[in-house]
């Protein structure tokens, strides 16, 4: 029994998963709505009538959000954590699964099975011994001390997700590179790590989302405001008593934007990068 055809090519089951997925979509979207439609109300609108839209846009909010958090100040912070974390990260994880592939002994069998298992460790099960060994180390309340952190807690799905693309790099390239008298590390840095692209991009973009949109770890580390992370400055609109609805969620909207706009741009390389290491896995 043939599939009915419908005007366009369009099958019948296909056209009704694709309505399906629409919906769903939308309904993913309903948060974001209710973020920027309320932004820009009154705090009694917010309270009052969130789900409508505003009878009068209150674009203050935002310049009043802006100067509250010190967005500029936050922002660097955000980024200057992400961008390092990132770099070390996927430099450090990349040598280190490369390493496991291509000496694939009993020692880096262990590590990597290590690995692995730290992956479905929950943090809250070692956040107090983190602070203990940081406050040891004299690394609490300091940048450095959060970017070590997120090496610790990163490296195992990024070293899972290396490990996994390296697999795929031809053995062939690396002789070549021997019989032309490169070193071990030039073999690396000038042959390998360029055909690792794909799952380079795919390791920054979710270590990016996790990096900048993380509350608890910069919570437990940083204590001088100066050094406060988007999502801690954001956190000062909650209070015990009180909720600044009309300025958090400009600054929340305000801090999501740049993430939001890089993963836009990034996202292709999401699919490929993912794909490329599991299969090979």
């Amino acid at each position: 029994m043939r599939t009915k055809s419908l005007p366009g090519g369009y099958k019948l089951p296909l056209l009704i998963v694709e309505i399906i997925l629409v919906l769903l979509g939308l309904v993913f979207l309903v948060p974001f709505y209710f973020l920027l439609v309320n932004s820009v109300k009154e705090y009694g609108s917010i309270l009052t009538d969130s789900a409508n839209w505003p009878a009068a846009f209150h674009w203050s909010n935002y310049k009043e959000a802006w100067k509250a958090t010190d967005f500029p100040k936050a922002f660097l912070n955000s980024l200057i954590v992400t961008v390092v974390s990132n770099l070390l990260l996927s430099l450090i994880c990349a040598m280190a699964a490369y390493k496991m592939v291509r000496r694939p002994n009993r020692f880096n069998k262990l590590l990597y099975l290590a690995f692995v298992a730290a992956m479905v460790i929950p943090f809250q099960a070692i956040m107090i011994p983190l602070v203990k060994v940081l406050s040891g180390l004299s690394l609490m309340d300091s940048t450095l001390g959060l970017i070590i952190a997120y090496l610790g807690f990163g490296a195992p799905i990024t070293v899972f997700l290396f490990h996994g693309f390296v697999k795929s790099v031809p053995v062939d390239i690396e002789e070549a590179g021997k019989v032309d008298g490169s070193s071990a590390y030039g073999i690396f840095f000038r042959l390998v790590l360029p055909l690792m692209q794909p799952i380079i991009v795919t390791v920054i973009i979710l270590n990016t989302l996790w990096i900048w949109n993380d509350y608890l770890m910069p919570y437990l580390i940083l204590q001088n405001p100066s050094r406060a992370t988007i999502p801690i400055a954001t956190y000062a609109f909650f209070g015990q008593y009180t909720k600044q609805w009309d300025l958090a969620l400009p600054a929340l909207t305000l801090g999501i934007a740049p993430v939001v706009i890089f993963f836009l741009f990034m996202q292709k390389y999401i699919i490929e990068g993912v794909s490329a290491g599991s299969v090979k896995g």
